[in-house]
C-alpha cells in the first residue's frame, strides 16, 4: 500500500485515525503499532516476519547494552552493539544486495552461481537504519532503553515514515513516543502538509514523469541533444516531487497522529553549490550518514587525506545504499569526488563568482547526476550523457522537441516554480493581504482545491509510479 491510492486516503487512513482518536492514550501506540502491520501486511505479508525480527532483536539488544554497560561489563556492551550491527545489516545486504553480489561473482569467475530473485522487503532500507540508529544511540547513552516493547514497536513499523522515510531516529521522537499531546492545530497542519504532498505527486512527479518515460523509452541514438536535455531535467523534477512529495505525505501523517518529524528537503534545487544542494536534499539520510559513520571516522578533523578518505566512504556508501546495481555507487562517487574539490579548494572561488553562475555550475552537475542514477546501464549512461554534450553526433532540435517543449511547458513551469519558494510567497502576499477569515477562507479553498484536482487525477491516472521502492 502506498499513500497515493485511493484505498490509503479513503479507506486505511480513515479507518485507523477513527480508531486512533477513540482510543484512550494509554494504548494508542499499540493501535499505531497493529495499524502499521496490517499497512506492512498489505503487499507483502510474508516478509512481516522481518520487521518483527528486528523489532524484538534490537529491543533486546538496547536493554542487554544497559545491562552490561550498569553492571560495568562494556565490552560485552560493545559485543551486542556489534552483533546488532551485523545482523541488521546481514538481513539488509541478503534481500537487497543478494542478486548484485551473485551476479558480479558469476562475472568474475565465469560461475554459474543461480540468481536468489527475492522480491525487496518494503521499507527495508528506512527501518534498518533507524532500528541500528536506535542501538548505537543507546550505546552512547544518547538515549534510554526503551522498555516497553509496544512503545518500540511503534517506533519501528511506524507507518507514516515507514515507505520512504524521512529517516527518523529514536531520540528525535523518544519522548513524543511516551508522551505527546495530539491538538487540532497539529492535525490541520498535518491535513495540510499531506496534501501539498499528495499535489507534488499525483500532479507535478507524475505527470513530468509521463514526459521522461517518453523520452527515455525512444532510441538514445536518435534523440537531439535539446530532446535528451528536456527529458533529463523531466526526470530531476520527477525525482525531487516524488520523494519530497512522499515525505511532506510522511510528514503530514506524523503530525495528525501527534508526532514532529524533522522537514527532510529544504528547496534543493536553489543550491548554489554541491554542498549546499547535500545540506538541502534528503536531509534525514545525510544527517544519519554524517551522525554514524562521518564523524566516527574522523570526519574533517585529522587533515585533507582522511577528509578524502571519508568522503569516498560516506559516497560510496550513500550510493550503494540506494541500491544494489552500479549505476547507484557511481552516483555515490560522482557527488564524493565533486564534494571532495568542493571542501578542498573549489568553494573559495565558487564564492567570488556571481550567484547565478553558481546556481547555474549546480543545477547541471544535479541534472548529470540523475542520468547516472536513472540508468542502471552503465552503458545506456554514457550515450544519453553523450547525447547532452552534442557528441554523438544527434541533431540539435528537430519536429518533436517543439511539440513536447510546446505541449509540457507549462507542467514545466510550475515545476520549475514549485521547486523554488515563488509559489508559496505569492500565496502568502495574496492571502495575507486579506483579513483574518477571508485568510482562513482563502487557504481552505486552496487545499481544497489542491485535494479535489489530485484525487480526480489519481483516480484517472494509470501512471502512479513509486520511485522509492526499490530503496
Amino acid at each position: 500500500m502506498i499513500f497515493s491510492t485511493p484505498t490509503f486516503i479513503f479507506a486505511f487512513l480513515p479507518i485507523v485515525l477513527a480508531v486512533y482518536y477513540a482510543s484512550p492514550p494509554r494504548i494508542r501506540n499499540l493501535i499505531l503499532f497493529l495499524g502499521s502491520l496490517i499497512f506492512y501486511a498489505w503487499g507483502e505479508p510474508v516478509y512481516i516476519t522481518i520487521m518483527l525480527f528486528s523489532t524484538v532483536f534490537d529491543y533486546m539488544n538496547g536493554i542487554l547494552i544497559v545491562k552490561f554497560k550498569d553492571a560495568g561489563q562494556i565490552r560485552r556492551a560493545r559485543l551486542v552493539l556489534i552483533n546488532a550491527i551485523i545482523i541488521n545489516l546481514s538481513i539488509l545486504a541478503f534481500f537487497k544486495y543478494s542478486n548484485f553480489f551473485i551476479t558480479n561473482v558469476n562475472h568474475i569467475f565465469s560461475s554459474n552461481i543461480g540468481l536468489l530473485n527475492l522480491a525487496l522487503p518494503i521499507g527495508i532500507s528506512f527501518y534498518t537504519f533507524q532500528t541500528m540508529s536506535y542501538t548505537i544511540d543507546v550505546y552512547r547513552e544518547d538515549v534510554d532503553a526503551q522498555k516497553n516493547i509496544i512503545d518500540f514497536g511503534a517506533y519501528v513499523t511506524l507507518f507514516p515514515q515507514l515507505v520512504a522515510g524521512p529517516i527518523v531516529r529514536y531520540k528525535d521522537i523518544a519522548a513524543q513516543l511516551e508522551c505527546r499531546k495530539e491538538t487540532i492545530d497539529s492535525f490541520s497542519y498535518g491535513v495540510r502538509k499531506f496534501i501539498i504532498g499528495l499535489f507534488k505527486k499525483v500532479m507535478l512527479a507524475n505527470n513530468v514523469g509521463l514526459l521522461w518515460e517518453q523520452i527515455s523509452s525512444a532510441p538514445i541514438d536518435t534523440l537531439p541533444v535539446l530532446t535528451a536535455w528536456l527529458g533529463a531535467i523531466a526526470f530531476t523534477f520527477q525525482i525531487y516531487f516524488d520523494f519530497s512529495g512522499y515525505s511532506d505525505m510522511a510528514i503530514g501523517l506524523g503530525s495528525m497522529f501527534g508526532f514532529t518529524f524533522l522537514e527532510n528537503f529544504d528547496y534543493p534545487y536553489t543550491s548554489k553549490s554541491i554542498t549546499e544542494f547535500w545540506r538541502r536534499w534528503h536531509i534525514s539520510l545525510g544527517t544519519w550518514f554524517k551522525e554514524y559513520v562521518y564523524i566516527p571516522l574522523g570526519g574533517s578533523r585529522q587533515g585533507k587525506l582522511k577528509l578524502i578518505r571519508n568522503l569516498l566512504i560516506v559516497w560510496s556508501l550513500t550510493g550503494f545504499w540506494h541500491g544494489a546495481s552500479w549505476n547507484f555507487i557511481f552516483w555515490g562517487m560522482y557527488f564524493g569526488i565533486i564534494l571532495i574539490l568542493e571542501k578542498t579548494f573549489l568553494l573559495k572561488y565558487l564564492e567570488k563568482i556571481p550567484f547565478w553562475l553558481r546556481h547555474v555550475y549546480t543545477l547541471v552537475l544535479i541534472v548529470f547526476s540523475w542520468i547516472i542514477f536513472a540508468f542502471e546501464d552503465i552503458s545506456k549512461v554514457v550515450q544519453y550523457l553523450k547525447t547532452m554534450l552534442g557528441l554523438n553526433q544527434s541533431v540539435l532540435v528537430n519536429y518533436e522537441t517543439t511539440y513536447l517543449l510546446s505541449t509540457n511547458w507549462i507542467l514545466l513551469f510550475f515545476c520549475i516554480a514549485s521547486s523554488t519558494k515563488l509559489i508559496k510567497f505569492i500565496l502568502n502576499k495574496v492571502l495575507q493581504s486579506k483579513c483574518k477569515n477571508s485568510l482562513i477562507l482563502g487557504e481552505s479553498i486552496v487545499y481544497i482545491f489542491m485535494l479535489f484536482i489530485s484525487i480526480c487525477f489519481l483516480i484517472g491516472a494509470s501512471y502512479n509510479p513509486f520511485l522509492y521502492f526499490r530503496f
